[in-house]
């Protein structure tokens, strides 16, 4: 599949593939997926005699499998399935298995570019990464919350370092857990860890680590910071700077430091999420000013507005705009956009998408079973079955809509005026 950049662009609607219902020759289909440039669709599909294949564009793979599961289309246009054949399972790319089999495999990843596909396995009651059909060289007793870099040349995760007896409490206080980066483990060990984390350059490796029962701190590399806290949420980097950035606990409320220094003052109820604008100029979190009343801060001013619940925050590349999504408990969908609230209530809103270019923000969301768009706070004159997520042009100017509309999936472009 070609970049953005050359994707076909032109405006319109055209049907990629005319029905998504089940094919004569299969049990059943289950839900399709559409690759980033609208071009194909694919579905699961069990077949009349009993074994797994995919459906890309209506046409079956090659091979079929005695089992297949979580579907997934690569950023780059492939479609893989993890599959199970002869007893042992891999990962299936555009149908053509890994030659390397395991005794389980889950949690498929992709680097940015989707070049590299990624993997979590087991084999023999040992856990690790395997990375375009290599698994590492050296697996754990328990390896989970894996991550794949960007560039996709490394993989971490939270590995288990000794073997624990029922109930030792003295041996887990002692430390037994470490992150491991491409199967190698840092030399520090830790009560628990969390939420490995790379540099934009895929060079570090930040987690979240517990010292002792009642202290936490952020390690980059194996290096502890030297501040310890009540508590600490997932470490983020900043992308131009290479700095830490986390949420700490001081004294029952919640603020932000960067590689032990406090950046915003701990006076949050509540303060996670963080993400960093590609400049590295911009910070925004979601937190709650109150128990139970959030809303986001941005370089640690909160807006004004305040939900139950905040989720899927996003930052434009500059900084220059933020979104999010509140709710009333799963309830009662509203669009958050630099401190204001769209017009409309929703029975589902999913992650807004903020165009590379021009600020403008597109959220797809669903009322009464149907899903539209809302573009910079418009709602598109169409409604269908399903949506995936949308995506804009380089320019910002034109959006693609990937569709599924009485059965047919359809690849609609659009100009962002005339949505």
């Amino acid at each position: 599949m070609h970049p953005p950049a050359l994707w076909d662009w032109e405006t319109g609607q055209r049907v990629v593939l005319a029905s998504t219902e089940r094919p004569a020759n299969c049990a059943w289909v289950e839900e399709t997926h559409a690759s980033p440039d609208g071009e194909r669709v694919a579905q699961l599909a069990r077949l009349e005699e009993g074994e797994f294949t995919a459906l890309v564009n209506g046409q079956p793979w090659e091979n079929s499998f005695e089992k297949a599961w979580q579907p997934r289309f690569s950023p780059d246009g492939r479609f893989t399935a993890i599959v199970q054949q002869d007893g042992v399972w891999t990962m299936a790319v555009d149908g053509a298995p890994w030659e390397e089999t395991f005794d389980f495999v889950w949690g498929t990843q992709f680097s940015q570019e989707g070049d590299v596909i990624a993997a979590c396995i087991q084999n023999g009651g040992e856990y690790g990464m395997c990375l375009d059909g290599a698994p590492w060289e050296t697996l754990y007793e328990n390896a989970n919350q894996c991550v794949l870099s960007a560039d996709g040349k490394s993989a971490a995760a939270v590995v288990q370092l000794s073997s624990l007896k029922p109930a030792d409490l003295d041996a887990f206080q002692s430390g037994v857990y470490g992150v491991a980066v491409n199967g190698q483990c840092w030399d520090s060990r830790f009560v628990n860890c969390w939420t490995p984390a790379f540099d934009a350059q895929g060079a570090h490796v930040a987690a979240q680590v517990r010292s002792t029962l009642y202290d936490y701190t952020i390690a980059v590399d194996g290096v502890s910071w030297g501040e310890n806290y009540a508590c600490v949420w997932e470490p983020r980097f900043n992308p131009a700077t290479g700095k830490v950035v986390a949420p700490v606990r001081i004294k029952g409320v919640w603020g932000m430091a960067q590689d032990g220094q406090i950046i915003w003052e701990p006076k949050f109820s509540q303060c996670w999420h963080q993400t960093i604008s590609q400049d590295g100029k911009n910070i925004a979190a979601i937190v709650a000013p109150q128990f139970g009343s959030f809303t986001v801060a941005v370089n640690a001013k909160p807006w004004d507005i305040h939900f139950p619940v905040v989720t899927d925050l996003v930052i434009s590349r500059g900084g220059e705009h933020v979104a999010a999504l509140g709710n009333n408990n799963n309830a009662d969908w509203r669009v958050l956009v630099d401190g204001q609230t769209w017009a409309g209530v929703w029975d589902m809103a999913w992650r807004p998408v903020i165009s590379p270019i021009g600020g403008h923000v597109a959220v797809k969301v669903e009322k009464g079973g149907r899903q539209t768009l809302l573009v910079d706070g418009r709602a598109y004159a169409r409604d269908f079955d399903r949506l995936f997520e949308p995506t804009f042009s380089p320019d910002g100017e034109k959006l693609l809509i990937r569709a599924i509309d009485k059965g047919s999936f359809v690849r609609i472009v659009a100009e962002v005026g005339n949505v």
